[in-house]
């Protein structure tokens, strides 16, 4: 176990230093930053290294220095020196990791209740440093806090906005010029890519070729209503550049039918149905490793395209019950936003109507297969980010990012492909790998620290930390990230978990709300 000492001096020394208060703001950036002595994750795949320096000179790293060797006391004399006007900060025995990417990030909704400056502390507090925001409120709305962010007058990640395929036209998108129309219009507005839902094959055509030509990005769940005709393999070759969640993967693998087994008596309207039959799916599609499944997995490496599979979103369907007694939803998460996760009739992903056994074995069978694909997929060097899609069912942002990296190990993912899948394949993605996802010379300072070691236990860097019982049988909580630091400014993570805390006491107190279970009568 790390000596207790070193990190209380280099937390004393930090909050000092930078002058971290009651309402966390962030430090810097400055003119010269040097992070000493950490262990150095970095997203290319490497393994760890330490202890090294690294330098930032307004917001760049300048240099990534090794200082000596484990175990054996530094030569202070042969380290990056500091300058006037610099600042240190002393992370010795620390991990540092470049800022984590979630490519799968709704900054709240209406209906949840869940604003931005909420959404935005429990994703810093968890080393999240950048977000992808696949549709959202709208892309002015969007644009204006990815401003924000980008001149750091808020605490926020750095935003790349897509905006859903259609939103804001004054009528619906009915042609292919319409659709390029709007992607035009789309572009202007300064957004960075779209989210597509799936559409006629002719406009899904149009707007992605449009998109394309414009150098856009493009990202798309292909929702049930449209991916009979419109598929996975089609959105690959007609220039989309990622898929969200698995839908229209399945569709691709069929053999011997061309629509999933709906019952007939379904009703894509009520939730239940929709879930519940969506975890069948991939029991219909073509076996493991089968001609077709290979043919389809390597066609979509050929194309470059990416898988942002959100294991995490749908966790709930093969354990309803872990998901909605996982401990942080006591302390972090809104009254309006566990009211929205209740079973309901009308809420998105609120399809406990009928919720069993039988369902969550279906589901679990799923996972298996999914996982499969996935897990080869990143085997044969196709591309596999991080995204967590939070807000719906039972999963918190920042938490939840956590959880899907979990869920990438079981996956079979080693955690060193699962620390480049949340770092640089994302930055890869976003078309931003010359300025993000790794920490090298020339690039950004978007970095997480940590004092325990992710690779052993990723459970590390969840904000409730992990538990551990000490030699002398005492039970002890660890981790959650120290520090998260984003364009090289210093955010105290945990002072801003105690902030969203402190959010939600408030909010419970201002409307005499407690947390009950689904069901559970009130005292």
């Amino acid at each position: 176990m790390k000596n207790i000492t070193i990190y209380l001096t280099c937390l004393f020394i930090c909050c000092s230093s930078f002058g971290f208060g009651q309402e966390t703001k962030g430090q810097g950036p400055y003119s010269q930053l040097i992070i000493r002595g950490v262990t150095l994750i970095n997203g290319n795949g490497a393994p760890p290294q330490g202890p090294i320096d690294i330098v930032v000179e307004n917001n760049v790293i300048t240099q990534v220095q090794v200082v000596g060797y484990p175990g054996v006391p530094l030569d202070n004399s042969k380290r990056p020196q500091l300058k006037a006007g610099g600042k240190e900060l002393n992370c010795e025995g620390m991990y540092l990791l470049p800022g984590f990417i979630d490519m799968h990030g709704h900054i709240g909704g209406t209906a949840q209740g869940a604003d931005y400056d909420y959404v935005f502390k429990l994703w810093m507090a968890h080393g999240i440093t950048t977000v992808r925001e696949p549709s959202g409120r709208g892309v002015d709305w969007t644009m204006d806090l990815k401003r924000r962010s980008a001149k750091n007058e808020i605490v926020a990640p750095r935003l790349f906005a897509y905006t859903g395929f259609g939103q804001g036209s004054k009528e619906p998108i009915s042609t292919p010029e319409m659709a390029r129309e709007w992607v035009r219009n789309n572009a202007k507005k300064g957004a960075d890519g779209v989210k597509f839902f799936g559409a006629s094959p002719e406009i899904m055509a149009a707007a992605l070729d449009e998109n394309k030509k414009l150098g856009l990005k493009s990202a798309c769940h292909h929702a049930q209503l449209d991916v009979a005709r419109w598929n996975v393999l089609n959105s690959a070759r007609a220039g989309l550049t990622s898929m969200e969640h698995w839908y229209g993967l399945p569709e691709a693998l069929f053999e011997d039918r061309t629509v999933q087994n709906y019952p007939l008596d379904y009703n894509y309207q009520n939730e239940q149905d929709r879930f519940e039959e969506a975890g069948k799916l991939w029991q219909q599609a073509a076996k493991p490793y089968s001609d077709h499944w290979n043919k389809v997995m390597n066609e979509l490496i050929s194309l470059d395209f990416t898988l942002d599979p959100t294991f995490n979103i749908y966790e709930a369907s093969r354990d309803l019950h872990k998901a909605r007694r996982a401990e942080w939803h006591d302390d972090y998460t809104l009254p309006s936003l566990w009211e929205f996760y209740q079973p309901s009739k009308v809420s998105h992903g609120s399809y406990w109507h009928d919720w069993g056994t039988e369902q969550e074995v279906a589901w679990k069978e799923n996972y298996r297969l999914w996982m499969t694909f996935v897990n080869e997929y990143k085997n044969r060097g196709g591309r596999v980010t991080t995204g967590s899609d939070s807000g719906f069912i039972f999963q918190l942002y920042g938490f939840a990012y956590i959880r899907e990296m979990e869920l990438l190990r079981e996956a079979g993912f080693h955690p060193l492909e699962i620390i480049r899948s949340a770092t640089l394949n994302g930055a890869e993605a976003l078309g931003m790998s010359n300025k993000i996802g790794s920490v090298e010379v020339g690039k950004l300072a978007d970095f997480v620290v940590v004092e325990e070691n992710p690779l052993k236990n990723l459970k590390v860097l969840y904000g409730t930390g992990a538990i551990r019982l000490t030699e002398d049988n005492k039970v002890e909580r660890v981790g959650g990230v120290t520090f998260t630091i984003k364009d090289g400014i210093v955010y105290d993570a945990k002072q801003l978990l105690r902030e969203v805390k402190e959010m939600v006491r408030l909010e419970k107190e201002k409307n005499k709300y407690t947390i009950q279970q689904p069901g559970v009568e009130k005292d």
